[in-house]
């Protein structure tokens, strides 16, 4: 199997067009054309993360250019700016569209008219410069910006320039400006703002439309302006006029969408039952971008794990699309902890378990309650009385404080219960698990030759790693080592003592939590040691499975814990640099 890598760009070619949202396009950019003697609007297009707001503004935007003659276009991404500077950024690039000979000549018309001192003094020394149109773009704002009264001018002036370069059109009715803002619902409050205060309160002239690609839901009183007073929120409905939401692919095209990234990406052999590709379609809910996402975490699984040369590729789909949209159950699946069996079965029992001890009015039959009885027994909790079913909820939330903390939530999204549950009926499921944990091996450490310059901000800290598959984290520790920390890795308690009753003081102590059967050894081990003297100083426990209960041992032990790499940095450098200097981000994200 050849693959490539999909790339996440938004479609600005009609050929490229897999959803079939030319149509969609071709009509928007007619209605813009049509309604240019109603400027200035702003239409909003509508749709959350991934859904294609941009393809369809660049298609929207190819569609003007190819079709109307009396219409010019500007593109501003607003996720490049920031602050003050988009308010800048976006007035710039609509003068920038007005060839220079027509600034020159709106200009000359503002000197006429007497506007304002300023800008007469603006036209004599652009009249008098060699400037392109850039300079006297940088020069207009340079003057109109600097106070108050400046910027009250040269929303006069905007209006006075805009409105005669639309009426120059050599037949009526106006020319149009098509402003496209993408993006703005991944900016800052402040960028935010700053957007809407040129749209609405410099750029809000004839001649000129904005079109503005966003999650309305992301910029309302919930989302990113949620701190936005009365004021502030009605200023923002202000801003859009009409919206469009894009809607929702409907079967056929997201299905073909889904087989022809397959085909571009060369993993199409994987797709060849229509079951995947609808399994696909449903569980990235109809997401383009998550859809090209998937697409490709497939392609580099495939290529690079060998261990799914050996499994159907219904298989494979199912597995990667919990490791892909579920990450954090696919991390807690996977971990090499021994003490706790396949997640994903139990996950189904706890799901059982809900529904018996969740509803005490309803008698459970045989199996429900025999696999609940189970489920408690294997977390050391005893089964309530079948005929007192009043302590049922407090058994359940008891349960829940020693299972990982996303079973309760993952227990109310179908979508997932529906994946596992086909996932662990397929023949082969549990050895495909099996294989998959421990097929997680060591990352390679960092070269020597890397390290040769790079900043030493660990030397003297000395790390105890105590962890008994230590080659889990050789990648990590060497990591730390080329910061110039010592590290010394303990495959049990009996080791790391040694190591604590050594000569060496011990700067961090980072553990494990299950070991072999005992899913609770990290846990008892710091007891110990903090009992007995033997070390009181900064411990993270380093581990995919975190439990109500968990957390509850592991601030009594005055440890922290962390499932993610980037977690594990962020402690480590806090404690490694306590008293040194502030935890550096940018070593932090380094590491990560």
């Amino acid at each position: 199997m050849e693959f490539a890598l999909l790339n996440d760009e938004p479609v600005a070619d009609p050929a490229s067009d897999l959803l079939g949202t030319g149509r969609a396009a071709r009509e928007l950019a007619r209605l813009l054309h049509d309604s240019r003697t109603s400027t200035p609007f702003t239409l909003a297009v509508d749709a959350g993360w991934g859904m294609g707001k941009s393809s369809l503004m660049r298609l929207v935007e190819a569609e003007l250019k190819q079709g109307y003659q009396d219409v010019e276009t500007v593109w501003y991404n607003a996720w490049t700016a920031s602050g003050a500077d988009a308010l800048e950024g976006l007035i710039k690039s609509v003068l920038a569209r007005f060839d220079k000979r027509r600034l020159r000549r709106a200009l000359h018309h503002i000197e006429e008219h007497s506007l304002l001192i300023r800008a007469v003094q603006t036209v004599l020394t652009v009249v008098a410069a060699p400037f392109g149109a850039a300079g006297i773009v940088n020069r207009f704002w340079r003057d109109l910006s600097v106070d108050a009264k400046a910027r009250n001018d040269m929303r006069e002036a905007l209006r006075d320039l805009a409105t005669q370069w639309a009426e120059s059109a050599p037949h009526e009715p106006r020319r149009l400006l098509v402003v496209f803002i993408d993006d703005l619902d991944r900016c800052s409050e402040d960028t935010v703002l700053a957007v809407c205060e040129a749209v609405k309160v410099y750029l809000d002239v004839p001649g000129l439309a904005f079109v503005i690609g966003c999650d309305r839901s992301a910029l309302g009183p919930s989302g990113l302006l949620r701190d936005l007073g009365p004021a502030g929120s009605a200023f923002m409905e202000k801003i859009f006029q009409t919206s469009y939401r894009i809607p929702v692919t409907g079967d056929e095209d997201i299905e073909g969408y889904v087989r022809q990234c397959a085909e571009r990406s060369g993993v199409h052999e994987l797709l060849a039952d229509e079951t995947l590709v609808r399994l696909i379609a449903e569980r990235s809910a109809r997401n383009p971008r998550r859809i090209k996402r998937l697409i490709n975490g497939f392609g580099l699984e495939c290529s690079l794990n060998p261990v799914w040369q050996q499994y159907e590729s219904e298989a494979v789909i199912r597995t990667l699309l919990l490791q892909h949209l579920y990450a954090d159950f696919y991390r807690t699946l996977l971990a090499s902890d021994r003490g706790h069996r396949n997640t994903a079965e139990e996950f189904l029992d706890y799901r059982v378990a809900r529904r018996v001890l969740g509803q005490p009015a309803v008698t459970p039959d045989g199996e429900s309650w025999q696999t609940t009885v189970r489920h408690l027994a294997e977390h050391g909790l005893a089964a309530p009385d079948l005929a007192d079913p009043d302590e049922w909820g407090t058994v359940l939330a008891r349960l829940e404080e020693y299972l990982p903390i996303g079973f309760p939530a993952l227990e109310r999204d179908q979508n997932f219960v529906t994946l596992v549950e086909e996932l662990l009926a397929m023949p082969g499921a549990t050895e495909l698990v099996e294989r998959l944990r421990r097929g997680v091996g060591p990352v390679a450490s960092v070269a020597a030759d890397e390290d040769e310059g790079r900043p030493r901000p660990y030397a003297g800290s000395f790390v105890l790693w105590v962890d008994d598959h230590p080659d889990n984290n050789a990648g990590i520790a060497g990591r730390l080592q080329s910061l110039g920390a010592k590290v010394a890795l303990a495959e049990d308690a009996r080791s790391a003592e040694r190591i604590l009753t050594g000569p060496t003081r011990v700067d961090l102590l980072i553990s494990d939590v299950s070991r072999g059967m005992d899913g609770d050894a990290g846990f008892a081990a710091l007891q110990r040691w903090r009992e007995s003297g033997r070390y009181d100083g900064p411990a993270i426990f380093y581990t995919a499975r975190v439990t109500p209960n968990g957390e509850q041992r592991s601030s009594g032990l005055s440890a922290e814990i962390a499932t993610r790499p980037s977690e594990l940095y962020e402690y480590v450098d806090s404690v490694l640099t306590a008293g040194r200097r502030p935890p550096d981000p940018a070593t932090v994200r380094e590491l990560a």
